[in-house]
């Protein structure tokens, strides 16, 4: 079988043990423009179908070693796949085997011989269910992606920053870990647009929050716009140490993009201010502790003559308390 195939129109997959069945269902599916591959038994499904995706499965219930039943379970076992319909096409019409199909992940249950006519309907309006189901889920995706994204910088905006710390603060409460925040500011940023204009103020503050993601790599941390020209670092699971080495490198990052900047009082070049906090969550405290305390360096950094980070350690406050 080829590895790929056109899919100018939808694809169909039958699995069965018996090559006549299969032949017999190719021939009726290809009448009706459908394309078609075909597997003999559950395992060779099983590599077929994420080999070409297919729009649908006519799977077998009676194969030997793989049966139809757990065929189909595994096939539709990673999210990716729940959309596609599998309908079971079998000679048993016992209520136990019917809610096994269906327990398995079926979409639909056929009794052998087949009526045509009927399977033709059901392949058709299954396959358009499913295609308008995973496009629900694409639409879904996208506004849920536009609520949270900023759409000038396309790191995540405001609301999805006080959504993830207020998860993440009482995560870490809860396992007794650090959390960390970076705040950033962008040095004498108003100066910037006041000069250059705002068409490339908005491009500076893309390739700068650019630069962050480059920065901030693993999957659980969190980079944001917190406004204007101010960003925010969310690091779960982080002590002091590591959230200052991130913010040194942020800071270098935005130097090293070597964005002109002839009326900043500290560089020829865009700079960067950050304030860092460590906190570990105690019950009954709030995640706007820890941005008060972040935010609080950040002033600290600015009164020190910018483009640099400075840190406050609520961990030592709260071990002097404790002892």
């Amino acid at each position: 079988m080829k590895a790929t195939l056109e899919r100018n129109q939808s694809l169909v997959l039958i699995v069965d043990d018996e090559a006549f069945s299969r032949k017999e269902l190719r021939l009726a599916l290809e009448q009706e423009g459908y394309q078609v591959a075909e597997a003999k038994n559950g395992t060779e499904a099983i590599n077929v179908f994420h080999q070409l995706h297919p729009d649908l499965v006519l799977i077998d219930a009676l194969m030997p070693h793989l049966d139809g039943f757990e065929c189909c379970h595994k096939l539709l076992s990673l999210d990716s796949n729940k959309y596609i319909p599998v309908l079971m096409i079998t000679a048993l019409k016992d209520q136990q085997s019917i809610d096994h199909a269906f327990k398995a992940g079926a979409a639909d249950y056929l009794i052998k011989h087949i009526y045509w006519p009927i399977l033709r309907q059901q392949v058709r309006c299954s396959i358009e269910q499913s295609q308008l189901q995973q496009k629900l889920v694409a639409d879904n995706q996208q506004l849920q992606r536009l609520v949270n994204v900023d759409a000038l910088t396309q790191v995540a905006n405001r609301r999805r920053f006080e959504e993830y710390l207020l998860v993440e603060w009482k995560r870490q409460g809860r396992e007794q870990q650090p959390i960390s925040l970076i705040l950033c500011d962008v040095d004498y940023f108003k100066s910037y647009n006041d000069t250059y204009g705002h068409l490339l103020g908005d491009r500076c503050l893309y390739k700068i929050a650019q630069a962050i993601l480059n920065v901030v790599k693993r999957p659980a941390d969190l980079v944001t716009r917190y406004g204007g020209e101010e960003f925010a670092v969310i690091l779960p699971h982080t002590n002091l140490e590591g959230a200052a080495y991130l913010a040194e490198k942020i800071c270098f990052a935005v130097r090293a993009l070597a964005i002109p900047h002839q009326n900043s009082q500290v560089s020829s070049h865009v700079t960067l201010s950050a304030g860092l906090a460590t906190v570990i969550p105690q019950s009954g405290s709030n995640f706007e502790e820890i941005i008060a305390i972040a935010d609080k360096a950040l002033y600290q950094a600015k009164a020190a003559g910018r483009d640099r980070f400075l840190q406050n350690n609520l961990l030592e406050r709260q071990s002097s308390r404790n002892n």
